[in-house]
């Protein structure tokens, strides 16, 4: 497995570095920042961590803020990105098989280290399946966001509206 790209903004610096210490043993993590709990924007952040994945750097992407759901929300507007926001593990692995997910949101502020550790774990150990209606699916997807584009992230950076 190629290695995994892990972001956050300020919400979420401490479940990263939690999650860096906890994954290096056994995997080669890039860390796209941020670098400290001074306030950022997790838009950056997903467009640093969607770009490592489509780039090819990473095969899977992590991404943390305080809820997790702005960073899911922007990291869905990248064309090519299905992230996932998860807090339980059915839904960590299972977005993987059936979806393809290949980015996985964290809440900082709605679970812990250990909960964490387990959902990232379960998203890297699964596979997508592969099954003809899973295929089906996400070709419908594919459909839905090529007819709707990402206009806000056009050249692969956040634009002002």
């Amino acid at each position: 497995m190629k290695p995994i790209v892990i972001g956050s903004d300020h919400a979420g610096f401490a479940l990263k570095a939690v999650l860096k210490e906890m994954l290096a043993p056994t995997h080669q993590v890039i860390d796209v920042g941020t670098d400290n709990e001074d306030a950022v924007d997790y838009p950056d952040f997903a467009v640093k961590v969607g770009q490592a994945v489509l780039g090819s750097q990473a095969d899977r992407g992590i991404l943390i803020c305080g809820s997790g759901v702005g960073a899911s929300v922007a990291a869905n507007k990248i064309k090519g990105i299905r992230a996932g926001l998860c807090h339980d593990c059915y839904s960590a692995h299972q977005g993987v098989e059936h979806d393809n997910m290949n980015v996985l949101v964290l809440g900082s502020r709605v679970i812990g280290p250990s909960l964490a550790h387990d959902l990232v774990m379960q998203f890297l150990a699964a596979e997508f399946t592969g099954e003809e209606r899973h295929v089906r699916r996400l070709a419908k997807v594919a459909a839905i966001e090529a007819s709707f584009g990402s206009p806000a992230l056009e050249g692969g950076s956040v634009q002002a509206r």
